[in-house]
């Protein structure tokens, strides 16, 4: 026994790792692109899907022949074109078939396909399949050389490398994928549409992408729905092949008598799973983010119809759906990614013009590939004609040869001048066959071949001719899917919304009156209702704590919190913690730790504008809208200088025109409102000079009306003064002492 002493480290090469593995990956990828993921802007199919329907061609399963299982075709598919798993097989061919996915199904489905619920289809075992007519017109001239085949896998069969027929399949019922570093998502679109724009390019090769847009007003999804993006953004999309488009839900209003309402969704945007959508939004309803929507239900049966409920009847039906498009998936964004293979197998991103273009070049190609397979039909025929009109007219000769000599065939090509082909098929003729030897037969039928040919020849040899003829034969097409007819008939409103409305935030939260108290260690709670302020001193506190703020509010509204480093926080008046109990520190809801203290917490909405300042004098007015945060860690407004800390907040009234400041020296000092600057956020301007201490307290007020400050004692009796002039200076400067009765706190 022979033994084979060769080392089998002598068969490894040497490479670099980074060489050896791009060379490899970019085999895989370059396989991914072109062989499973892209589809050929010829036919609109991945390789998975021709093989598929060219499998059940062969099967024969056409529109009118019965149903076959599904695993006889996946079977088939896999055992002889395509060598992967037999459920993304079985996957791809569900999907060929569900009419919510498909805008003009390739197979007809018999059994469970899935539905738009999002439920799987059956198992293959159980369902069972045919070819539609739009399979049909897609597979037109496979028999006629209109198309290159190749070898499959094994070399034991051929199929096709691309379909001839003349049904748009790439526009008309989109594709999508995911290969190694790009993408194509192409959505489905109105047949009719599609071929009147091929007619266009076919009568005006330079057409614009404008004048073709004219003819294809957007997508056709075969679930409906509403485009609304606007024309130009629509006409952008295409002009470059990437993009998107909003697609909406169609909804109706029902009036259910006395005054109640309800919403009726029948059509639901493309893409979109009903029972995902109906999860979706009565999770809006349980999680109480939209509180104008009491309840959804589901009684679609053949028909989708999706029941949303108001809270009640006076909510507004337009606010409400609006909502819902914005919280649910009422309303996506479909992308559109032209990313297909060429002519040449190369992938690229095409505009819907060039797009159109490529298709209409590959159906000319199979015009003349048809016609010229048609000649040589012909060619051959007319061939065996003249040897049957020869074999008529000498009939009983051409029996006495065959009767008589061994070898008949050279003998009658000798003596008639007859091809090989000829004499073969006089003698495979059967005897049954010599009635139909009419001579007249067989002229009318020579003629009417020539007269064929002819006109092959001549529409071979003018370009006119061919486009006359694609015309006629797209017209043919266009009669079976145009508009008028069930399948063909637009599903997809294109109209521009209305611009985006800006829903108040009272649709997406119950409103409610609150009281909101904050203690001075920075614990937060919300009384529902308003309360009598004087009872916060009343309230329970921790050991050690008590009152520092309390106000009434909503819980619709926004509450600005200002900590001593300057930074203002934003806190939801329905987050809050209930008013049972001590509440929850402050600090637990936003980033501020626990050695800066808090200056102010007032609603965002109370005024336009707020006065801040520094202990160091320092301030400036800010818009309330500036310091809004949307996020835990605040936002920087003011930045106090070495030392210094945020003082004063308070809201500015817009009749206020005058400011007043007081030290910690007790001087006041009172000057006009527009001496002092507007900013987004910084240090500000010096509103009083000191020199020592620093600010006390500071306020906005009207002049004319004079400065007031509450007396203390029982009565609660205030003061005003009214006379202000000893006080007035410039911004900046020192002061003067307060009138008599000023506050000892030095507080306004």
């Amino acid at each position: 026994m022979a033994t084979d002493l060769s080392d089998p480290f002598d068969t490894i090469v040497d490479a670099p790792f980074d060489s050896a593995l791009s060379e490899r990956y970019l085999v895989y990828a370059m396989s991914t692109i072109t062989a499973r993921s892209l589809p050929d802007v010829r036919d609109g199919l991945k390789p998975v899907h021709r093989r598929l329907l060219w499998a059940m061609r062969l099967l024969r399963l056409d529109p009118s022949q019965g149903y076959k299982k599904c695993a006889r075709v996946v079977g088939d598919v896999i055992g002889k074109y395509h060598p992967h798993g037999d459920q993304s097989v079985y996957d791809a061919m569900v999907r060929l078939a569900q009419t919510f996915a498909l805008r003009y199904p390739l197979v007809d489905g018999q059994g469970n396909f899935g539905n738009i619920d999002g439920d799987n289809a059956a198992a293959y075992r159980y369902t069972e399949a045919r070819l539609t007519q739009v399979a049909i017109d897609l597979m037109e001239g496979l028999d006629e050389d209109a198309v290159e085949f190749k070898p499959t896998y094994n070399g034991e069969e051929q199929e096709p490398e691309l379909f001839p027929g003349l049904f748009p399949n790439l526009l008309a019922n989109g594709a999508s994928g995911i290969a190694v570093g790009m993408a194509t998502s192409i959505p489905p679109h109105n047949a009719a549409e599609i071929i009147d724009a091929a007619i266009l390019l076919i009568n005006e090769p330079n057409a614009s992408d404008e004048a073709v847009l004219e003819h294809v007003r957007g997508p056709d999804f075969p679930t409906g729905g509403i485009v609304v993006d606007s024309p130009a953004a629509i006409h952008e999309s295409y002009r470059t092949g990437r993009g998107s488009f909003r697609v909406r839900a169609k909804w109706a209003l029902e009036d259910q008598g006395r005054g109640t309402w309800q919403i009726v969704v029948n059509e639901i945007p493309y893409g979109v799973q009903k029972g995902k959508l109906i999860e979706q939004i009565a999770a809006l309803v349980t999680e109480k983010k939209l509180p104008i929507l009491a309840d959804v239900r589901d009684e679609s049966d053949a028909e989708i119809r999706i029941v949303l409920e108001p809270r009640s009847r006076t909510v507004d039906p337009e606010t409400l759906i609006e909502s819902l498009f914005r919280l649910s998936d009422l309303e996506v964004r479909v992308p559109l990614n032209l990313n297909v293979l060429d002519h040449t197998r190369t992938p690229r991103v095409m505009s819907l013009r060039a797009a159109i273009a490529a298709w209409v070049d590959h159906q000319f190609i199979v015009l003349r590939r048809r016609s010229e397979h048609r000649l040589n039909k012909i060619a051959d025929r007319m061939e065996l004609i003249e040897g049957y009109i020869i074999a008529f007219l000498n009939l009983d000769r051409v029996i006495q040869i065959i009767r008589t000599e061994d070898e008949p065939k050279p003998v009658m090509m000798a003596e008639f001048e007859l091809t090989d082909r000829q004499a073969e098929a006089i003698l495979n003729m059967r005897l049954r066959a010599l009635r139909k030897l009419e001579e007249m037969e067989l002229r009318k039928e020579r003629d009417a071949l020539a007269k064929e040919k002819a006109e092959l020849e001549a529409l071979l040899a003018s370009d006119a001719r061919q486009r006359t003829r694609m015309k006629r034969d797209l017209t043919k097409i266009r009669d079976r899917y145009g508009p008028e007819t069930a399948l063909g008939a637009r599903r997809t409103l294109v109209a521009e919304a209305a611009p985006a409305r800006e829903i108040p935030l009272e649709a997406m939260i119950e409103r409610e009156p609150i009281t909101v108290i904050l203690s001075q260690r920075g614990w937060i709670r919300a009384m529902r209702g308003h309360v009598d302020l004087a009872s916060a001193e009343t309230l329970k506190f921790k050991e050690g704590d008590g009152p520092f703020l309390a106000f009434h509010a909503q819980t619709t509204d926004k509450l600005l919190l200002a900590a001593e480093n300057g930074r203002f926080y934003t806190l939801g008046g329905d987050k809050l913690p209930g008013g049972r109990g001590f509440g929850e520190p402050v600090r637990l809801m936003i980033d501020l730790d626990g050695g800066t203290g808090i200056v102010a917490l007032l609603p965002a909405g109370r005024s336009a504008k707020l006065l801040v300042a520094a202990s160091d004098g320092r301030g400036f007015l800010v818009k309330a809208e500036d310091v809004i945060a949307e996020t835990r860690k605040g936002k920087q407004v003011v930045t106090p200088r070495t030392g210094a800390r945020l003082k004063v907040v308070k809201p500015v009234a817009p009749a206020h025109d005058y400011v007043a400041a007081v030290g910690e020296n007790r001087k006041l000092v009172v000057f006009p409102l527009t001496e002092l600057a507007e900013l987004a956020r910084g240090q500000g301007v010096q509103l009083q000079r000191y020199r020592d201490g620093g600010l006390s307290d500071a306020t906005t007020f009207v002049f004319a009306e004079g400065l007031s400050w509450t007396m203390g004692g029982e009565q609660g009796r205030t003061r005003t003064e009214t006379d202000l002039m000893r006080w007035r200076a410039a911004r900046g400067a020192a002061g003067q002492l307060p009138p008599t009765g000023f506050p000892r706190d030095n507080k306004f």
